[in-house]
């Protein structure tokens, strides 16, 4: 079997990159956690920063999500599994994006509610995807990964 280089390439790639990418993700959901601890007390209401709270909570969960994909690529190269970290990035700029804009919703920005407030859903239905594919990833014939399989 000849080895096909060319997708060999774009795994190390890509796993680097959700590497990288999980990486600023994680230190984004720290500051932005540390932010709403402390710098919003007396800021927004109670309700708002628990709105906050939870942008903040599926936003680290779905960090390391990405660095794991960015580690399984290691071992496995599935086509699944990046589809998986994409979805992951996307649900965390939806979902937890869309927490933050409400969060200050009331305070610093006007736009209709019902504008953002859809797009939390569809975040959420990006992360469940993600699990979906990351699943199914364990299903895929993977090229050739570090374990030799």
């Amino acid at each position: 079997m000849t080895p096909n280089l060319h997708n060999d390439f774009n795994f190390f790639v890509m796993r680097k990159q959700f590497l990288r990418i999980g990486s600023l993700l994680g230190m984004l959901a720290v500051a932005l956690g540390a932010f709403g601890s402390h710098g919003l007390k007396g800021f927004v209401t109670p309700e708002a920063q628990a709105i906050f709270a939870t942008g903040v909570q599926y936003h680290f969960y779905h960090a390391l999500a990405v660095v794991a994909v960015g580690v399984l690529l290691h071992i496995r190269k599935t086509r699944w599994l990046e589809v998986a970290g994409w979805l992951f990035v996307i649900g965390i700029v939806l979902f937890s994006g869309s927490l933050y804009l409400l969060t200050f919703q009331d305070v610093m920005f006007e736009f209709p509610k019902a504008f953002v407030g859809p797009i939390t859903p569809l975040g959420g239905l990006f992360f469940m995807a993600g699990w979906v594919f990351l699943f199914a990833s364990t299903y895929q014939t993977s090229s050739k990964g570090l374990d030799g399989r």
